[in-house]
């Protein structure tokens, strides 16, 4: 990472500039991918307060740590402790939004055809599938009484959403296996 330092009423020595550097050179790994990111810092002096303004450009986004102390060093690095918040919460941004994975669509594949013997055995170790039942609810229904939906539930129906037409509700009747019915209102 290049820096580059203005000084505003303050001069950095040699050795200073060295412990500086170290402290940037953390959000730098940060940054830097397989290009080099500048930084642009700003030490100024009012009164009895120093200042600090530590400037980053990551992929056309400036990112800007400022941080103010009564002493010249920890106004440094709470500009840089902000500056580095900033460095990770975009490149987590970066990252998550960019390689999300896709989801796989899985496909159903005809089962070849099996002997009369084996399929019996297959039957007796497998464990019984689950049927899917698809509900197309862009279909515009009307809501239904529970006699109509008693109606309904007699074309081999194990259950039936509907929407109440009485309270406006969506409500569920589900056969049970003695043949009774059980009411589930929303």
């Amino acid at each position: 990472m290049k820096i580059t330092y203005t000084g505003r009423q303050v001069e950095l020595l040699p050795a200073q500039l060295k412990k500086l550097e170290a402290r940037f050179s953390k959000i730098g790994k940060l940054l830097d991918g397989k290009r080099e990111s500048e930084a642009h810092v700003i030490l100024s002096l009012e009164r009895h307060l120093h200042q600090a303004e530590a400037t980053v450009n990551y992929f056309n986004h400036q990112l800007v740590g400022v941080g103010s102390s009564g002493d010249l060093f920890n106004a440094i690095h709470s500009a840089a402790e902000k500056l580095e918040k900033q460095a990770l919460k975009a490149r987590t941004k970066w990252r998550d939004t960019k390689r999300t994975p896709r989801k796989e669509e899985v496909h159903a594949e005809p089962e070849p055809a099996v002997g009369p013997e084996v399929e019996e055995e297959a039957e007796s170790e497998a464990v019984p599938a689950h049927r899917v039942y698809r509900v197309n609810h862009h279909q515009k229904r009307k809501p239904m009484t529970l006699d109509e939906a008693m109606l309904e539930m007699e074309k081999d129906r194990d259950y039936l959403v509907y929407r109440d037409a009485e309270t406006d509700r969506v409500t569920v009747l589900v056969r049970r296996r003695d043949g009774d019915f059980d009411l589930v209102e929303g």
